[in-house]
């Protein structure tokens, strides 16, 4: 394996400390995909720099002209406090002629946005839930096709940002509020899908023209109470507490309908090459209980920290933390950005 000079590209709020001695685990959480990343990359032999980057493109620049990495190992996740931004740095990146991990621009773009990605895959007949997007200044009103109950979130951000019980809405006074809820406290525009009852399921993708899968995994609610949905809430996503309370456990799905897992792995490397998606990413799938899957959301650049779902999903089959991240450097080094059509030396 040759050793590469890698930048590590990340928010520079969320730049680890050389070790989690004196950390608490609430703390630890914040940077903790940063820190494995970085300490595993050295540990493999590579030099590694990480950078913070929050709303000045002239220290990455410097940064590449200093350094002149190999590729940077991607895991930014916004741009002057905008989610949305990501692909614009991605894109300088290209600019810049630079290798990279992860999702491409346009990938990006079409699977960031939760109301565009399902109206492309409407057009290829992918099933996704009904929704209705409602902008930031502008009176909320239903649509009739648009049943209860429905499920509000932000049209942009993920990381189950605004999402919490009172999310799941019954009636138009619910909707309005918990649209309004998205517009003031998310700050973004909010769309709201209907609700399908059933198992939540994630897949993950890696490679750029061919595609592998990772078992499907699943989120357990194994303490829920009667009156409390099954939704990958915030609290459910962040709160230690609140997850034991509730026993939240993410394992790969057992029990799947005859058939259901390989129509899972084709309709995800579908959805992924649909969404121009590259490097690696994740589907969240519904499966009801007549065993139809609906597609919910695509995420490119999925959480990459050791011990979570994707690391998890690729350890069951043999792939190595160590193996992912060197797989997801490989990928970046032989993505075929529209630059490397021109011979041209990089400054």
């Amino acid at each position: 394996m040759k050793k590469l000079r890698i930048l590590v590209l990340m928010h520079e709020d969320l730049v680890p400390p050389e070790t989690m001695d004196g950390y608490s685990d609430k703390e630890i959480l914040e940077w903790k995909t940063e820190y494995d990343v970085v300490t595993t990359l050295r540990e493999m032999g590579h030099q590694t720099m990480p950078l913070g980057v929050s709303d000045d493109l002239a220290v990455l620049r410097k940064a590449i002209v200093g350094h002149k990495p190999h590729i940077t190992f991607n895991l930014l996740e916004e741009f002057h406090g905008i989610e949305a931004y990501d692909r614009h740095v991605v894109g300088y990146l290209e600019l810049r002629r630079q290798h990279y991990t992860g999702c491409n621009p346009r990938g990006l773009l079409l699977a960031r946005d939760k109301a565009l990605s399902k109206e492309i895959l409407a057009y290829h007949r992918v099933p996704a839930p009904k929704f209705q997007v409602f902008p930031r200044g502008k009176k909320v009103k239903r649509v009739r096709r648009l049943e209860f109950p429905l499920l509000v979130k932000s049209l942009l951000q993920d990381a189950s940002a605004g999402i919490s019980q009172a999310s799941l809405v019954h009636d138009d006074d619910k909707l309005t509020n918990q649209v309004q809820c998205i517009h003031q406290d998310v700050g973004s525009d909010a769309i709201a899908e209907q609700y399908i009852e059933g198992r939540e399921l994630y897949c993950a993708v890696i490679g750029n023209q061919r595609l592998q899968t990772f078992p499907v995994w699943e989120m357990l609610f194994k303490k829920k109470p009667d009156h409390i949905a099954n939704i990958a809430t915030e609290r459910v996503k962040w709160d230690e507490a609140y997850q034991k309370k509730i026993g939240i456990e993410t394992r790969a799905a057992e029990d799947l309908p005859d058939g259901v897992e390989d129509r899972i792995f084709k309709l995800c490397k579908r959805i992924y090459r649909v969404l121009s998606m590259s490097g690696y990413g994740r589907m969240d799938l519904r499966l009801t209980p007549d065993g139809r899957v609906y597609f919910l959301e695509a995420n490119p650049n999925p959480n990459l920290s050791y011990g979570e779902d994707l690391a998890e999903s690729a350890e069951k089959i043999g792939v190595s933390y160590e193996s992912l991240l060197q797989r997801i450097i490989n990928l970046g080094l032989r993505y075929q950005a529209p630059w490397k059509g021109q011979h041209h030396e990089t400054g």
